[in-house]
């Protein structure tokens, strides 16, 4: 089931990308800014999953921990990468309802470019600072990870050394790093929801929410299985075994929600149906 789950994941953002580089009519702000996520969503996936249906099929369910760190190096990166295109796009959704006809002005290549580059570079720092950070702790024999990867607290919750530092890290610096673009996301929403009761035309406000429905519906998914997962009474734990909701809401946000956004903009967008269509005739 996650192997088919996984297929689907990497072949429907495969999809959206090459109709979005095949089809001119797809090169625009929000557009580039969808392949940008569908690119994140197939490594953000591909940092885990393979890990786990290696575990699933094969008895051996050790890893190194040089492996460990670059897993979870890259399951941090494109985890905070999506929240921040996803904050990047609310704001491109905001322009576009709030000031239409200076859109085109304001979203000008050169700025999609610096937004998707400040992105880039800001998940991959705050990444390799708690990745780094790990590095300082002592490991001494083999130690069991009660996760189907290397989850951040629950490595630090098996070092034999004071990880309470790498802790307060993480709900400090984690927590600015997630909560500026999910609080983006939001202010931008309700300037929208703002603009929508201004607009006197029922079928116009119709259309203007239309454009946001899709984005929407992928933050409502992204972030309410992050929700449920690290925003726990405990955010470190003491190394015991994750319970199977806590699991199963990781594989919400690590495979569910990658594998559903291409249908989502794959089925709510016309723009994007005609592309598909011309892709594949």
């Amino acid at each position: 089931m996650f192997f088919i789950m996984y297929l689907i994941t990497i072949l429907g953002n495969l999809i959206i990308l090459t109709c979005i580089v095949y089809d001119q009519a797809l090169h625009s702000p929000m557009y580039f800014f969808l392949s940008n996520l569908s690119l994140v969503d197939i490594c953000f996936t591909s940092s885990t999953i393979p890990t786990l249906l290696s575990t699933l099929i094969s008895d051996n369910r050790s890893l190194s921990f040089p492996s460990c760190l670059s897993q979870m190096f890259s399951f941090i990166s494109f985890g905070n990468l999506e929240n921040n295109i996803l904050a990047i796009m609310a704001y491109d959704r905001y322009v576009a309802i709030c000031s239409p006809l200076r859109y085109t002005l304001k979203m000008k290549n050169s700025l999609c470019i610096l937004l998707v580059a400040i992105s880039w570079i800001a998940a991959c720092s705050h990444s390799l600072l708690h990745t780094l950070m790990l590095t300082t702790l002592r490991y001494v024999g083999l130690k069991k990870v009660y996760h189907f990867f290397c989850e951040i607290s629950q490595v630090l919750s098996v070092a034999d050394s004071d990880a309470s530092l790498n802790f307060s890290l993480i709900i400090t610096e984690g927590a600015v790093s997630v909560g500026i673009p999910f609080l983006c996301i939001i202010t931008s929403y309700g300037y929208i929801l703002m603009a929508l009761f201004q607009i006197h035309s029922t079928n116009g406000s119709q259309k203007a929410f239309s454009t946001c429905s899709s984005h929407l519906t992928t933050v409502c998914l992204f972030y309410g299985t992050i929700i449920s997962v690290y925003f726990r009474p405990s955010v470190g734990g003491s190394g015991g075994s994750v319970g199977v909701g806590e699991r199963a809401a990781t594989i919400g946000y690590t495979l569910l929600t990658p594998m559903l956004n291409p249908i989502i903009y794959g089925l709510r967008n016309e723009a994007m149906k005609k592309a598909m269509g011309k892709v594949f005739q």
